[in-house]
């Protein structure tokens, strides 16, 4: 058995693209190398290498033996010659075999099993230059390897044999890099043993992305604000990181804390330091990727550019309060939104109109929806957001309420374009759920009226992003928001809507598929509506009548479908005979006027409760009788008994064993 150490040294690769092209590579080398076993396939990666470790692979291929078969032997001479032809032998050559029609010819072919350092020199140029990256470029000339970034060397060790390929002009070697500046500028021969655990830490490299995460946590401290993405991004940016903690002038601190954290996260990639209080602390933790600071001058360049950073922030501040954000409305006409969609000041007027109309059916503040809604994109016009643009929203709130506005609105501007993803919490308030639906419904509706519904890869407004959003306020505000009727109007986008909720309701809710279909498959109410039906059928389904009773409903379906029966189909009485047809008839209705204003729940026990009636009427009841209008009467009876309880859910749709 032998182990297999592949290690790709490159230009520092994009932080988000790595754990991908990771995954990528283990798949790509998984499936070429299926034939050799192996009991464990593992991955690792720094911002300069892609590392692949293979163990307890078999050092050989197992020998395949594949059987063709050729022409009957009554076919004659000719197809016989042809056949061996074909196979490379000659007939005498051929063996033969009896089947049902006849005695054949076939040919058994046995392929040698490749030796693996024959299969590995072979298939690994490929499979490096396979690799997926959302973009790569050329680095040997066009026509040749594609890949993120130039590859500066290869290192590849079956056991203690280096495997010999080339890949734009790298040849494979057994010789890794350390550290770019700590380590040595030469090459460093390793071998498989000494590796990781020896070689590369002693030239400043971690290999392990987990040993490195905690090596950041280890010095961050426990007044440090938690940031699980800032903390993956960082491990993948460095190879050996360190921790620093710099400080700021308190005098930053009038600024409001999300201006100063954006600016720390996402300009800086910096930590913020929380207070006892939850307010924020006058410090910073910068992750370097080098040693150690003794001299202090690494904490001082990071001080130095945060200082640049938080100044022009002030400025930017100071600057857009001279004025008012209703008189930036005029300002939106410049700012395109699409351009067969004409301006924010276009999107706001839309916006405006239908958030007040469902501030109307939803009993929020009219006035502090029609205000938000008004005001929500003025930030778009202000220094501090086009210079920091992920603070859209949120500096429209900050200034609202610094100019004066009532903290209603403010907070719903502030929320507006929550949430910005399925870990995001939905906006506080009814008003700040209102408008942001509203700007979310709008600019699904509108795309989707030019024909820019998402397409693969391709969503460049987030309309996924948005669909999502809406489906997630709905259901955890529990709005009474009939949504269909908001967009019936543009067909195509029910459908992604549908989908949106589907998804909502078996992945984070936890239904099971054929529960969500059944929901999905009835009448589309309201988003909570939908929420307490699925529970329903997801808390009845182990009852002992539950699913046999949808495996009735799939009966009847199927009967009602090939007798070509369509309703309305009115139900003669006086055509019901004694027994099991007039007592499932009885029954049905005194559960019908039983569930009226009950929870789905019971209403669900109630309808179960009729699987024995129902099974009895289909032992003794012939639903084709010969009298046509006794055979019309039980159909209807059928219909009815169909149509009225699959307002809740289409039972046929579950899945019965």
């Amino acid at each position: 058995m032998a182990y297999f150490l592949l290690e790709i040294g490159a230009e520092e690769i994009p932080d988000w693209m790595i754990e991908p092209a990771l995954e990528d590579l283990r798949i790509r080398f998984q499936a070429a190398f299926a034939a050799f076993g192996g009991s464990a396939l593992i991955t690792e990666a720094t911002p300069r290498r892609l590392v692949l470790l293979a163990k307890d692979l078999n050092e050989k291929a197992p020998d395949v033996e594949s059987v063709f078969q050729g022409p009957y032997i009554s076919a004659g001479a000719k197809a016989a010659e042809g056949f061996a032809r074909k196979c490379g032998i000659e007939v005498d050559r051929l063996a033969k075999m009896q089947d049902a029609k006849g005695e054949r010819y076939v040919f058994h072919q046995l392929t040698k099993g490749q030796p693996l350092a024959a299969a590995l020199s072979e298939k690994l140029p490929e499979i490096i230059a396979g690799i997926h990256f959302p973009k790569s470029m050329y680095w040997t000339g066009k026509g040749g390897v594609r890949f993120i970034r130039p590859i500066r060397w290869i290192l590849a060790l079956l056991d203690d044999q280096v495997i010999p390929f080339e890949v734009a002009g790298v040849k494979s070697g057994n010789t890794t890099r350390g550290h770019r500046i700590l380590g040595p500028k030469h090459p460093i021969p390793v071998t498989i043993e000494n590796y990781d655990e020896q070689v590369l830490p002693a030239n400043f490299v971690i290999v392990h992305a987990g040993e490195r995460k905690r090596r950041i946590e280890a010095g961050l401290g426990p007044d440090v604000h938690k940031d699980a993405d800032l903390l993956r991004t960082l491990v993948y940016l460095t190879e050996f990181p360190t921790p620093i903690r710099g400080s700021f002038d308190p005098s930053f601190l009038e600024l409001p804390q999300e201006i100063l954290s954006t600016v720390m996260r996402h300009h800086q990639r910096y930590f913020s330091v929380i207070k006892e209080d939850g307010s924020l602390a006058p410090e910073f933790v910068a992750v370097t990727n080098t040693n150690a600071d003794p001299d202090g001058l690494i904490r001082q360049g990071n001080e130095r550019v945060l200082r640049a950073r938080f100044n022009d922030a002030r400025f930017f501040w100071k600057v857009d309060q001279q004025k008012k954000l209703s008189a930036r409305l005029p300002d939106l006409e410049k700012v395109t939104f699409q351009a067969k969609l004409g301006s924010y000041k276009d999107k706001t007027e839309r916006v405006v109109k239908l958030a007040s109309s469902l501030a109307a059916q939803t009993g929020a503040d009219a006035n502090t929806v029609e205000v938000a809604a008004l005001l929500c994109k003025c930030d778009l016009t202000t220094d501090m957001v086009k210079e920091f643009t992920d603070l859209q929203g949120v500096v429209g709130g900050l200034y609202a309420k610094a100019q004066g506005e009532d903290d209603a609105v403010a907070t719903a501007i502030y929320d507006h374009y929550k949430p910005v993803g399925m870990d995001d919490s939905i906006p506080r308030t009814l008003e700040g759920q209102i408008v942001s639906i509203a700007d979310k419904l709008d600019t699904l509706r509108e795309c989707f009226k030019i024909g820019m519904a998402p397409t693969g890869s391709k969503d460049p407004f987030a309309l996924r992003r948005a669909a999502q959003g809406v489906v997630k306020i709905l259901f955890e505000a529990r709005l009474e928001l009939p949504l269909f009727p908001l967009i019936e109007d543009v067909p195509p986008l029910g459908a992604f809507i549908k989908e949106r909720i589907q998804f909502y309701l078996r992945e984070v809710l936890g239904f099971a598929y054929d529960e969500v279909n059944a929901v999905l498959a009835a009448p589309l109410t309201t988003i909570p509506d939908l929420a307490d039906r699925a529970d329903a059928i997801h808390y009845i389904r182990p009852t002992a009548d539950f699913e046999p009773l949808a495996a009735s409903f799939k009966r009847i379906k199927n009967i009602l479908v090939q007798a070509g029966a369509e309703g309305p189909m009115m139900i003669r009485a006086d055509l019901l005979t004694a027994g099991p047809e007039r007592e499932l008839y009885e029954a049905t209705g005194r559960v019908l006027s039983s569930i009226q204003h009950r929870p789905y729940r019971d209403q669900l026990a109630s309808i179960a409760s009729l699987r024995p009636g129902v099974d009895l009427f289909f032992d003794k009841i012939l639903v084709n009788d010969p009298d046509p209008a006794i055979r019309q009467n039980r159909l209807a009876l059928l219909y009815s008994l169909l149509t009225e309880f699959s307002t809740i859910a289409d039972f046929s749709e579950i899945v019965t064993s």
